[in-house]
């Protein structure tokens, strides 16, 4: 495939406000259509090569634990490969994002590959924002199928409103997160919802702190999804409070100090 001819993915889509309010209140939403039949079929196959050439992952399925089961993950794509990289830093995408969250721009934090291989196991009940050193609550992840899936290939499932409490428990992705943050839910009373199908190129978005998870993949073939993190320009680096945010300070915001503005050169500004 000729990388150079990649569609451009600039172009604005437009949200109602219903669907903003939505998804501040809910935590979550879907929409549709974000890429057309043409565009996901260009990015499918660069996404794809790119994932499969980095997956580092070797294990057979029951030689890994509950995490490793969940997906197949390969981080920060755009950083090796020059397609991903036009996909990754798309202006339509990252206008979405500042929409949703309601600013004027965003930087991103990272991409990640998500596979949820055929037999593939449930995805633990977690909030992302675990992971993050970052002072906003103004954080958003973009979880894009790049084939169309059903509710039996692992679809992302949310606990409406759970965002607004922010951090349950400082808990990673876990058979410990499964079980008690599933308690968390069942005692708040949250809604539980998930879409039945997704099509290619449709998306969902959700806030850092929202709870999710995902059941197996019991289909024959893998859920290839891509993901995209974005945050709101102006976080600061917070003092990390677990070994992840430390290892994320190191990498993702490549060693800047607490206090200092959320800016290093794996951070671009989007819009």
């Amino acid at each position: 495939m000729n990388k150079l001819i990649l569609p451009s993915l600039n172009e604005p889509i437009s949200l109602n406000e219903s669907q903003i309010n939505a998804f501040r209140k809910n935590g979550h939403t879907l929409t549709k259509g974000i890429l057309n039949a043409g565009e996901v079929a260009a990015f499918r196959e660069a996404i794809n090569e790119a994932a499969y050439k980095y997956n580092t992952e070797t294990r057979k399925l029951e030689e890994r634990d509950t995490y490793g089961k969940a997906f197949l993950q390969i981080m920060n794509l755009w950083e090796s490969d020059q397609a991903v990289k036009k996909f990754t830093l798309a202006k339509r995408f990252a206008k979405i994002a500042a929409d949703l969250l309601g600013v004027e721009n965003v930087r991103l934090y990272h991409d990640q590959a998500l596979y949820k291989e055929s037999g593939g196991g449930f995805t633990p009940w977690h909030q992302d924002q675990y992971y993050w050193p970052l002072s906003t609550t103004n954080t958003i992840t973009m979880w894009m199928p790049l084939v169309d899936i059903g509710e039996n290939m692992g679809m992302l499932t949310f606990a409406s409103g759970s965002h607004k409490a922010g951090s349950v428990k400082d808990i990673g992705i876990s058979d410990e997160s499964e079980v008690e943050l599933n308690e968390h839910i069942n005692r708040k009373g949250y809604s539980v919802t998930r879409a039945d199908t997704m099509n290619a190129g449709d998306a969902t978005w959700h806030y850092g702190w929202t709870l999710h998870t995902a059941p197996g993949n019991e289909s024959n073939v893998t859920r290839e999804v891509m993901t995209i993190i974005y945050f709101a320009d102006g976080a600061t680096v917070t003092a990390p409070i677990n070994e992840h945010q430390e290892n994320d300070r190191n990498r993702w915001l490549q060693g800047l100090q607490p206090g200092t503005k959320a800016a290093s050169d794996l951070n671009p500004l989007l819009l």
